[in-house]
């Protein structure tokens, strides 16, 4: 016979969204059970021992988008949240290479050997997209408006939003209107010169999209990208000590602490409804629990098209969350290293191996890589975003020996003939040669590898077709459109069902906020 078992409030998805919502509705009292399909927490936020010794930030890798309110209020560094800053931006070039770090003289000395027009603007650009950061983030921190049916709050919050914009001069209004409509290339070009330092930036516009640096839209992704900071730096980004998955452990700590249940190996089958209202789920080994909310931590293709009848659902909604855009566009390779990587251009260890190794030395090469994924296949020199998360956290592999992160663009979810081990491999290959190039000694040092697929993120993470961000983050699927118009504010059409993923506004990222909106949109209605 099933265990049923009443709750105030059942979250599906460990995620680090999920655990966030868990934990805040757990802050105001409410009794409150998480379910995660796997044995682990964490989502795509995860840390696993992948081989002997050597662990990994399988999926998620760095941090910078993380909400300070949310640090603070859910007091994460009391349960084990701790930052180690990336030092540096290392871009590899044929016979020379580029370097940013923190140290602003530093930088600007860098990149005026390459471009002293360059090493100019680039006092100015910093500054101007932290402006526009700042102006921008008022909108990630509210809730997304019903444009069909406001509300009271939602014409008030409405209100506050053109107020603000009122505040904005015209040259960070026009910039700003550029960023959400540009793309990064055609932006950035309007700054700068060097190829390589205008290929690197626009790469933060296509990470987790199916878009290349030419595409109109991808400068948005790229200011997306900009708007987090750690200790107030902003546009800093870091490393959490012991991997991504301690993010969402603390996360996990915090929520146990303010009373959640956390249950791992506990996979829902399908939300329970009762006269269009969610009551509570079943399991796929026939357990149920009941409760007065569920709350969706997964993709919207997930919570609507599997956990739930279509017969349950609005047509048109249905319709809207079937077109939602959610296409995967990149894979991870992990390795288990010997030693570290000795750069032709830069040899041997150094400050270039402590921060971001980005292999983006022209556009054409990130272009080039786009259009193998645009005609179904992926990408023979690809786009990597590299860190060496050992070189920072010892802890994370044996002594002397390293691992290393290389987030890979572009690898499509529909691939020519689909995808199978000896396409994996390929990919994995396509990923060690490119490397190579920059990095001779690499095929020597490598003792192991994980090579996951965007078909590996949906078998494995549960992110439908590998979409690192729960949905694309393009203009058309943001704020009030984000998943569908009319329920964009975390409500679903199913009385007390809702959602609190990276589906939601404002979107991908380690961010915690739609975790923390929607906890927060419940407990205003509770």
């Amino acid at each position: 016979m099933s265990n049923i078992r009443k709750y105030d409030a059942i979250v599906i998805g460990g995620g680090h969204n999920g655990l966030t919502t868990a934990a805040y509705l757990g802050r105001a009292g409410k009794k409150v059970l998480v379910l995660e399909k796997r044995y682990v927490l964490g989502g795509a936020a995860v840390t696993e021992e992948v081989f002997p010794g050597f662990k990994f930030s399988v999926c998620s890798y760095v941090v910078s988008l993380m909400k300070p309110n949310v640090i603070r209020e859910l007091m994460l560094p009391k349960f084990g949240l701790e930052i180690l800053p990336l030092e540096s931006t290392f871009t590899p070039l044929e016979n020379d290479y580029l370097l940013r770090t923190a140290d602003s003289d530093q930088t600007y000395r860098e990149i005026a050997r390459h471009s002293l027009r360059d090493a100019e603007a680039y006092t100015r650009f910093g500054p101007l997209m932290g402006q526009i950061g700042m102006a921008v983030r008022p909108i990630l921190e509210t809730i997304a408006p019903n444009a069909i049916i406001p509300s009271i709050s939602d014409l008030i919050n409405t209100k506050k939003l053109l107020s603000h914009f009122k505040t904005l001069s015209s040259e960070q209004f026009e910039y700003l209107t550029k960023l959400m409509t540009m793309s990064s290339a055609d932006f950035l070009d309007e700054w700068f010169e060097f190829e390589p330092l205008k290929a690197t930036m626009s790469a933060s516009g296509i990470i987790g999209t199916f878009m290349g640096p030419r595409s109109p839209g991808s400068a948005y992704v790229m200011l997306h990208h900009y708007m987090g900071d750690i200790d107030g730096a902003f546009r800093s980004w870091g490393f959490q000590r012991g991997g991504t998955g301690e993010i969402s452990m603390a996360i996990a700590r915090s929520a146990e602490y303010f009373g959640a249940k956390i249950k791992t190996e506990a996979s829902v089958s399908n939300i329970i409804i009762k006269n269009n209202k969610a009551v509570g789920v079943a399991l796929d080994n026939g357990d149920e629990y009941h409760s007065d909310i569920v709350i969706s931590g997964l993709d919207p293709k997930q919570s609507f098209l599997n956990l739930v009848s279509k017969n349950e659902l609005p047509s048109e909604f249905v319709k809207d969350i079937k077109n939602f855009r959610i296409r995967g566009s990149s894979g991870k390779v992990n390795l288990a290293l010997d030693g570290l990587p000795d750069f032709k251009c830069l040899p041997g260890d150094g400050h270039h191996l402590r921060g971001a190794i980005s292999i983006s030395p022209s556009y054409d090469h990130l272009e080039n890589a786009y259009d193998d994924a645009k005609y179904g296949n992926f990408s023979k020199k690809p786009f990597m975003d590299i860190i060496l998360p050992s070189v920072l956290d010892p802890e994370m592999a044996p002594p002397g020996k390293h691992v290393m992160s290389c987030f890979v663009q572009y690898a499509p979810y529909d691939i020519k003939g689909g995808w199978n081990d000896s396409k994996r491999q390929a990919f994995g290959d396509a990923v060690i040669n490119t490397l190579a190039e920059y990095a001779p000694n690499i095929k020597d040092i490598i003792l192991h590898r994980q090579v996951l697929t965007p078909a590996d993120l949906e078998s494995t993470f549960g992110l439908t077709e590998g979409n690192i961000f729960h949905g694309e983050l393009t203009i058309q699927q943001l704020f009030s459109l984000r998943p569908a118009i009319q329920w964009a504010d975390y409500t679903t059409p199913i009385k007390n069902y809702y959602q609190c993923g990276s589906g939601t506004h404002p979107g991908g990222g380690i961010t915690g906020s739609p975790g923390e909106m929607a906890a927060k949109k419940i407990l205003g209605i509770l």
